[in-house]
């Protein structure tokens, strides 16, 4: 059929595995699906659509009181609560591995979900040590 377009498959941001995991509290389930799949990270700035290298900046939230800062991650986009920038990325992994290590020492905590539906908190260190297991 020359001339039909097929339409875009719009990319899906979201991990059902790691929502399936957050729904149970399972902490082995939840390393796993963050093993083997992405996760929703909140982005201040959007990466370069053209630059694979730019993968933007990633939001985090410093606690006015007492200057701790907590990464947000979720298992779906839909999830991201509307107050925090609109912008989202779908990343690995080995992104998310690598990030916690670079910024161990300045993330207190990760909460995922944080407005739910199955909210979850953890320490970096917790994180790197299921991402490595």
């Amino acid at each position: 059929m020359a001339g039909k377009k097929r339409p875009k498959k719009e990319l899906e941001f979201r991990n059902t595995q790691l929502a399936d995991a957050l729904q149970t509290q399972d902490m082995a389930a939840v390393a796993f699906a963050l093993r083997h799949g992405p996760t929703v990270v909140p982005l201040v700035r959007v990466g370069q659509r053209d630059d694979p290298l730019d993968v933007g900046e990633v939001w985090t939230y410093r606690d006015p009181r007492n200057g701790d800062i907590a990464l947000l991650l979720f298992s779906d986009a839909a999830n991201k609560p509307e107050t925090l920038p609109p912008g989202v990325a779908l990343q690995s992994p080995a992104w998310l591995r690598s990030f916690l290590g670079a910024h161990k020492d300045e993330i207190t905590t990760v909460f995922f979900d944080l407005a739910g539906p199955h909210p979850l908190q953890a320490t970096p260190a917790d994180l790197i040590a299921a991402l490595d297991a």
